[in-house]
C-alpha cells in the first residue's frame, strides 16, 4: 500500500506565494494609481476688491476759545460846541446874561433893549479884539446902575461873576489880524475870563453879517465868515459854547438883510428888529 502523502506544507507554500502575488499586485496598482490620479482641483479663488480707503478729510482747525480781550478805551465824549435848538428859555434866561462886545453889542444898551448893567464895552462902544486887555470897559454895577466904573474885562468878570457871558467881538479885528493872531487874542481873552470867574458859562456868538458895498475897507462878509469859523474853533479849544446868529440875519446874497440894518454908513449895525432876532436865538438855543 502506497504511503499517504502529507500535502499541508505544499498548500501553505502555495498560499504564501499567492499572498505575495496579491500584495505585489496591490502595490503595483497603488503606485500606478498615484501617478495617474488627477491633480486636486484647487479651491476657487474669490477676487475681493480692496475697499477704497476714503481720502482723509481735512481736519478743521479747532475754534479757539474766546479770550477776554479788553475793549479799546473810548475817547471821552466832547460836548457839542455849537448850541442846539431848545425850548424857549424865556426872558429870565436873558436877564441872567452879560453881553461883552463892540459897537454891535453896545447898540442894545443905546436902543434901550437891555440895561447898561448887562452891556460890557468901552465908553465909546468901539472895543476891539486886539485891545481887549488894555482897553477898559464901562462897568455899570447893578447896585449903582447910573455910575460907570472903568475896569478891565478880567476885573469886571471877577467882580460880577456873571452866570452867562455872551461875547460878540471881532469885527474890528478882521481887517488887521490873520487867523493865528485872531485866535490867540480871542483865546487869551476867554481864558482870562475863565480864570477870573470859573463858573461863568461863556457863549461865543458869531459876528453878524455886513453890507459889503458899505462897510469900511478891509471888512467883508468873506472875512466875517472866516472869522466865525475861527471863533468856533476857539470855543471848542477852550471848552465854551458857540452860537450861530449870523445865518438868521443874512439875505439871499449873503449880506446883512436890509430889514435888520440900522441904515447907517458903516453897514455893520443892527436895528431893533435885528437885535430881536439875536435875543430870540439865544432864548431858543439855551445852555443845557
Amino acid at each position: 500500500m502506497e504511503p499517504k502523502r502529507n500535502y499541508l506544507p505544499i498548500v501553505a507554500v502555495a498560499m504564501l506565494a499567492l499572498a505575495v502575488v496579491i500584495a505585489l499586485g496591490v502595490l503595483i496598482w497603488a503606485i500606478a494609481g498615484v501617478g495617474d490620479a488627477p491633480a486636486s482641483t484647487p479651491a476657487p479663488t474669490i477676487a475681493v476688491s480692496p475697499e477704497t480707503t476714503p481720502a482723509p478729510s481735512a481736519t478743521p482747525d479747532p475754534t479757539p476759545a474766546p479770550t477776554d480781550v479788553p475793549a479799546a478805551p473810548q475817547p471821552e465824549a466832547v460836548p457839542t460846541v455849537e448850541l442846539a435848538e431848545t425850548a424857549d428859555m424865556g426872558q429870565e434866561y436873558i436877564d441872567k446874561m452879560v453881553f461883552l462886545g463892540d459897537s454891535t453889542t453896545y447898540g442894545m444898551g443905546a436902543y434901550g433893549i437891555l440895561p447898561f448893567t448887562q452891556i460890557w464895552s468901552d465908553s465909546a462902544g468901539t472895543l476891539a479884539l486886539f485891545n481887549w486887555e488894555v482897553d477898559p470897559i464901562a462897568y455899570y454895577d447893578p447896585a449903582d446902575p447910573y455910575n460907570a466904573q472903568s475896569l478891565s474885562i478880567a476885573d469886571a468878570a471877577a467882580r460880577r461873576q456873571p452866570e452867562y457871558l455872551v461875547i460878540t467881538l471881532g469885527i474890528n479885528g478882521i481887517a488887521l489880524l490873520d487867523e493865528q493872531q485872531f485866535k490867540d487874542y480871542y483865546t487869551d481873552m476867554v481864558q482870562a475870563i475863565q480864570a477870573a470867574s470859573p463858573n461863568t458859562r461863556i457863549i461865543c456868538q458869531s459876528i453878524y453879517p455886513v453890507l459889503d458895498d458899505v462897510v469900511p475897507k478891509g471888512i467883508s462878509n468873506a472875512g466875517v465868515n472866516a472869522a466865525n469859523g475861527w471863533i468856533c474853533d476857539v470855543a471848542q479849544a477852550t471848552g465854551v459854547r458857540y452860537l450861530n446868529s449870523h445865518d438868521l440875519l443874512v439875505d439871499d446874497t449873503g449880506n446883512l438883510a436890509k430889514k435888520y440894518s440900522n441904515g447907517d454908513s458903516m453897514g455893520i449895525h443892527l436895528n431893533n428888529a435885528g437885535f430881536d432876532v439875536v435875543l430870540n436865538n439865544l432864548r431858543t438855543h439855551g445852555w443845557q
